[in-house]
Protein backbone atom coordinates (compact mmCIF):
# COMPACT_ATOMS: atom_id res chain seq x y z
CA UNK A 1 0.00 0.00 0.00
CA UNK A 2 0.90 3.48 -0.69
CA UNK A 3 0.81 6.56 1.28
CA UNK A 4 1.65 9.83 0.18
CA UNK A 5 1.71 12.38 3.56
CA UNK A 6 1.96 16.38 1.85
CA UNK A 7 3.32 19.05 5.12
CA UNK A 8 2.96 22.15 4.82
CA UNK A 9 3.63 25.15 6.87
CA UNK A 10 0.48 26.68 8.90
CA UNK A 11 -0.96 30.02 7.90
CA UNK A 12 0.61 32.18 10.05
CA UNK A 13 4.30 30.63 9.87
CA UNK A 14 6.56 32.80 8.10
CA UNK A 15 8.58 30.78 5.06
CA UNK A 16 11.15 31.97 4.00
CA UNK A 17 11.97 29.88 1.58
CA UNK A 18 8.72 30.26 -0.37
CA UNK A 19 9.57 33.78 -0.32
CA UNK A 20 13.05 33.15 -1.67
CA UNK A 21 11.49 30.99 -4.55
CA UNK A 22 9.27 33.77 -4.99
CA UNK A 23 11.92 36.70 -5.52
CA UNK A 24 13.51 33.86 -7.84
CA UNK A 25 10.30 33.17 -10.35
CA UNK A 26 10.09 37.27 -10.31
CA UNK A 27 13.28 38.19 -11.40
CA UNK A 28 13.18 35.03 -13.91
CA UNK A 29 10.27 37.11 -15.47
CA UNK A 30 7.65 35.11 -14.02
CA UNK A 31 5.42 38.33 -12.98
CA UNK A 32 2.25 37.49 -11.31
CA UNK A 33 3.36 35.19 -8.34
CA UNK A 34 2.32 37.02 -5.13
CA UNK A 35 3.07 33.93 -3.19
CA UNK A 36 4.69 30.59 -2.52
CA UNK A 37 4.70 28.45 0.39
CA UNK A 38 6.41 25.36 -0.01
CA UNK A 39 6.19 21.68 1.96
CA UNK A 40 7.16 18.17 1.53
CA UNK A 41 6.01 15.06 0.15
CA UNK A 42 6.89 11.65 1.88
CA UNK A 43 5.83 8.48 0.44
CA UNK A 44 5.54 5.59 2.21
CA UNK A 45 5.81 2.08 0.92
CA UNK A 46 3.20 0.26 3.72
CA UNK A 47 2.45 -3.22 4.72
CA UNK A 48 -1.29 -4.46 3.56
CA UNK A 49 -3.21 -3.59 6.50
CA UNK A 50 -1.39 -0.15 7.72
CA UNK A 51 -4.55 1.60 8.79
CA UNK A 52 -4.90 5.19 8.82
CA UNK A 53 -4.76 5.92 12.29
CA UNK A 54 -1.38 4.47 12.05
CA UNK A 55 0.03 6.78 9.60
CA UNK A 56 -1.73 9.64 11.25
CA UNK A 57 0.38 8.42 14.73
CA UNK A 58 3.32 8.56 12.12
CA UNK A 59 2.67 12.45 11.03
CA UNK A 60 2.18 13.17 14.77
CA UNK A 61 5.26 11.87 16.07
CA UNK A 62 7.72 12.03 13.73
CA UNK A 63 6.92 13.27 10.19
CA UNK A 64 5.06 16.69 11.11
CA UNK A 65 6.21 19.12 13.64
CA UNK A 66 2.23 19.72 14.42
CA UNK A 67 3.18 23.53 16.57
CA UNK A 68 4.22 24.71 13.04
CA UNK A 69 3.30 22.16 10.00
CA UNK A 70 -0.27 21.09 9.28
CA UNK A 71 -0.49 17.35 6.62
CA UNK A 72 -2.57 15.90 4.87
CA UNK A 73 -2.66 12.21 4.03
CA UNK A 74 -3.15 10.25 0.66
CA UNK A 75 -3.75 6.36 0.35
CA UNK A 76 -3.06 5.04 -2.84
Amino acid sequence: MLAKVYVTLKNGVLDPQGEAIRHALGSLGFDGVNGVRQGKVIELDLADGTTEAQINDMCERLLANTVIESYRIEIA
